[in-house]
C-alpha cells in the first residue's frame, strides 16, 4: 500500500498596499463618530457652547478689541480637550477591559495602524473645536463696535490644544493599561499649570511659553503691534507637540519603518524650532515702542477734526472718535460761556511699557483743554470718559482737577450724568463702591475725582429734576458754578436744590 503524503500548504494573507490605510481612515471615523457621541463629550461641549454664549455679548463691555477677543477664544477649548484626553484612552484601552485583543490578530490592521487609528480620530474633533472658535470670535468681531486687529496664529491655540490632548490619551493608552492613568495625568497637568512649573522667565517670555496656553493678566487693551506675543511660534510648538506625541504612541504600538522614524524627527524638530523661538528674548524695538506709545502718543496716532474738535487715536481706534465726538457733544450742550463752544483735544492715551500686563496710571495732561480717553469703551468707560469730559470744560485741564474739593464737582458730575440713558445707573458706576450716596471715589482716565456726601446727595436730587430745567439754571449761573472755591452748597442754592449741611471736605 502506498502511502502519499501532501504538505498542506500554510495559509498567507495577501493585502494591497492601499488596503490597509483605507481600513486605518475606516476604523478612525467610526472611532471619532464614538468619540463625539461619548456623554463625557457631549457635556463638556454643551458646558463650552454655554460658556460661549454666556461670556461673548458683554466680552470688553460689547466693544471688543479684537487682539483681545482672539486669546479670548483659547480657554473654552481646553475643557474639551480633557474630555477628549480621556474618552480617547478609553477608546484604546476598550480591548483591553473587554478582552478582546487577542481577536485583533486575525484583522490586517496591525496595533501600531489601530493606534494611528485612534490618534487620526481626534481630528474631526479639533475640527469642531475650531468652527466653535470661529463662531465665538466671528461673534464679536462682525460687531460694528469692535475694532483692532486679531491673529490667525492665536485662533489656532484652542484646536491645536485639543489635538495635543488626544495625542497624549492615546500615547498614555499604549504605555499604561489603567484607565487611571488619564484622569492622574489630568490632575498632574493642573498641578504643573498652577504650581509654577512655567513660570513667567525672561518677563513676557521665557518657559511660561511651553504650556498649552499662555493667558495675560490683561487691565486695558494696547495697540496689537505693541503686544508681540510669539504666536505663530506657539502654534507650530503646538503642532509639532502633537505630532510627536502621536507618531511615538505609533511608534511605541511596533510601528517601524524610515517613513515614520522620520516624520517623529521632523515632528520633534517642529516642536523644538517653535518652543526655542517662543522663549527667547523681547525685542529691542518693541520695547521701545511702547516707551513712545506710553510717553509720546501722538508719534503713533491719527487724528481728525469734528465739530472743531480734535480727536486722536492709534489707527485701530480711528472709527471710535466718533463715538468719542458724540459723549463730547453731549457734554459741551449743556454747558455755559464759553465753553459751550469751546474746542478739546480729545487725546488716546494707554500704559504701555510693560505690555499687557501693564498696570500703571496715567498721569493728567496739563495741556489747556485736553482730555484723555483709553482703550476700552462700553459700561463704565462711557461716564468714566464723560467725566473726563466735563472737568476739563470746568477746570480748564485735567491737570486742574487733582485735588479738587468744592462746589465745582457737583457741576462736574451733573454735565456727565445728566444725558445717559439711566443717569443713576450711570452715577453707579462711575464709582468706584458702584453707591448712590455717600461719599466716593470717581473713576476716571487719569487722576480720579472725589465727591462728598453732600456732593452725592445735591447730584442725585439734581439728576431727578427735569434736564432741561436743570441746563437752564447750570447756563444761566455757569460763571459762578465754575469758579474757583464756590462751595457745594451755593452750588446747590443756585441750582434750586437742598444745601447739603456740611462743608466740603474731601478724605
Amino acid at each position: 500500500m502506498t502511502m502519499v503524503m501532501e504538505q498542506t500548504p500554510t495559509a498567507t494573507r495577501t493585502e494591497s498596499r492601499g488596503t490597509p490605510w483605507a481600513a486605518v481612515l475606516a476604523l478612525a471615523l467610526f472611532e471619532a463618530r464614538r468619540l463625539l457621541l461619548r456623554l463625557p463629550m457631549l457635556l463638556a461641549f454643551a458646558l463650552y457652547v454655554a460658556w460661549v454664549v454666556w461670556r461673548t455679548p458683554d466680552f470688553e463691555n460689547g466693544y471688543p478689541a479684537l487682539q483681545d477677543a482672539d486669546r479670548a477664544t483659547q480657554s473654552g477649548p481646553l475643557l474639551i480637550g480633557l474630555a477628549v484626553l480621556v474618552c480617547v484612552n478609553q477608546a484604546m484601552l476598550r480591548s483591553r477591559r473587554r478582552d478582546t485583543e487577542r481577536h485583533f490578530a486575525v484583522l490586517m490592521l496591525r496595533p501600531w495602524q489601530r493606534t494611528a487609528a485612534h490618534a487620526l480620530s481626534v481630528v474631526p474633533v479639533a475640527l469642531l473645536v475650531g468652527v466653535c472658535v470661529l463662531g465665538q470670535f466671528g461673534w464679536m468681531a462682525l460687531g460694528s463696535a469692535a475694532v483692532g486687529t486679531a491673529s490667525t496664529a492665536e485662533l489656532l491655540v484652542g484646536p491645536l490644544t485639543v489635538l495635543l490632548a488626544g495625542a497624549v490619551g492615546v500615547l498614555l493608552a499604549r504605555m499604561f493599561t489603567s484607565i487611571l492613568a488619564a484622569p492622574l495625568t489630568i490632575v498632574l497637568f493642573f498641578f504643573l499649570l498652577f504650581g509654577g512649573a512655567f513660570p513667567a522667565g525672561g518677563g513676557e517670555r521665557g518657559t511660561r511659553w511651553l504650556a498649552p496656553i499662555v493667558s495675560e493678566n490683561t487691565h486695558t487693551a494696547i495697540p496689537s503691534n505693541l503686544m508681540d506675543r510669539p504666536a505663530a511660534w506657539h502654534a507650530l510648538y503646538l503642532l509639532g507637540l502633537a505630532l510627536t506625541v502621536a507618531l511615538l504612541a505609533v511608534v511605541t504600538s511596533g510601528g517601524r519603518g524610515r517613513i515614520l522614524l522620520g516624520s517623529v524627527a521632523a515632528a520633534l524638530a517642529l516642536a523644538l524650532t517653535g518652543g526655542t523661538a517662543q522663549t527667547g528674548a523681547l525685542p529691542d524695538r518693541t520695547t521701545v515702542a511702547r516707551v513712545q506709545a506710553t510717553n509720546a502718543p501722538e508719534k503713533q496716532q491719527v487724528c481728525v477734526r469734528r465739530d472743531g474738535s480734535t480727536y486722536c487715536a492709534f489707527p485701530e481706534w480711528k472709527p471710535r472718535t466718533a463715538t468719542w465726538a458724540s459723549v463730547v457733544d453731549h457734554v459741551r450742550s449743556s454747558t455755559g460761556g464759553a465753553a459751550h463752544t469751546q474746542p478739546l483735544l480729545v487725546r488716546q492715551r494707554v500704559y504701555a511699557t510693560d505690555g499687557l500686563t501693564s498696570d500703571g496710571a496715567i498721569d493728567p495732561s496739563a495741556n489747556p483743554y485736553q482730555v484723555t480717553v483709553g482703550t476700552g469703551w462700553g459700561g463704565p468707560r462711557v461716564p468714566e470718559f464723560s467725566a473726563a469730559v466735563a472737568s476739563v470744560l470746568v477746570t480748564g485741564s485735567e491737570k486742574a482737577t487733582t485735588g479738587l474739593c468744592d462746589g465745582r464737582t457737583v457741576t462736574i458730575m451733573w454735565l456727565a450724568l445728566n444725558w445717559q440713558p439711566d443717569p443713576m445707573k450711570s452715577l453707579s458706576d462711575v464709582r468706584l463702591d458702584d453707591s448712590v450716596s455717600g461719599s466716593a471715589i470717581v473713576l476716571s482716565p487719569t487722576n480720579p475725582l472725589q465727591m462728598t456726601a453732600g456732593q452725592t446727595d445735591v447730584v442725585r436730587e439734581l439728576l431727578h429734576e427735569p434736564a432741561e430745567s436743570a441746563a437752564a439754571k447750570v447756563k444761566a449761573h455757569w460763571t459762578e458754578l465754575t469758579a474757583p472755591k464756590v462751595t457745594t452748597a451755593r452750588a446747590a442754592q443756585l441750582l434750586g436744590v437742598k444745601a447739603p449741611k456740611e462743608k466740603d471736605k474731601c478724605e
